[in-house]
């Protein structure tokens, strides 16, 4: 089972998202938001659509993977 932690922005020009790939289990969505908003003010990433603007929201992406044994 592999787990991402999807967050999307509005950036200068579109939308933009960043992918954390395991996130901890216990995150909570208010935890989540000043994360993002942290990440909107101190502008550490480039995007291709321009800088982030605002945090728009995040989901929980979770799969699961099952071998299919051939008889």
């Amino acid at each position: 089972m592999a787990k991402t932690l999807e967050l999307n922005f509005d950036a200068e020009v579109g939308s933009a998202k960043i992918s954390v790939r395991n996130p901890k289990e216990d995150l909570t969505p208010a935890e989540i938001k000043a994360a993002m908003e942290k990440m909107v003010q101190a502008n550490v990433f480039i995007t291709a659509k321009g800088d982030l603007v605002r945090a728009v929201n995040a989901r929980v992406i979770d799969r699961t993977t099952e071998e299919i044994e051939f008889v």
